[in-house]
């Protein structure tokens, strides 16, 4: 297979995924639903395609600038409401997440990325234990 077509296949693949999740976001009225989980995962990938191609020997800084730009990403997830409350931590999580998942099909691990797309849909459908 030419190696565009596999990388566009990595694009779409991670999109895919990164919808999964953002629908399960959506049918649960969170924030960050499928098209912002799906650009994330798309964004992450090309990142992570593009510096294996750029930067051979340096993909490393790659995938750090990748973590840290989706870190602030979250971040703005997070409020602080009255009382100390904090709410949104789950959303910058699997914002984080879904980054991961998109550099993971980026890098081609397909089952790796399969396998965390369908435990993190597993764990964000399951019950608050405590409300």
């Amino acid at each position: 297979m030419p190696p565009i077509v596999e990388m566009s296949l990595r694009l779409v693949a991670a999109a895919v995924l990164g919808a999964a999740i953002g629908f399960q976001r959506e049918k649960a009225k969170r924030p960050a639903g499928l098209r912002t989980n799906a650009l994330i995962a798309l964004g992450a990938a090309l990142f992570t395609i593009s510096g294996v191609f750029a930067f051979p020997d340096d993909q490393a800084r790659v995938a750090a600038g990748i973590v840290t730009g989706i870190g602030f990403l979250g971040a703005g997830a997070i409020l602080h409401k009255d009382g100390g409350i904090v709410a949104g931590l789950t959303t910058a999580a699997s914002i984080w997440t879904v980054a991961g998942i998109g550099m993971a099909v980026g890098a081609g691990q397909y089952v790796l990325a399969l396998v965390t797309t369908a435990l993190t849909i597993i764990i964000l459908s399951l019950p608050h234990a405590f409300r």
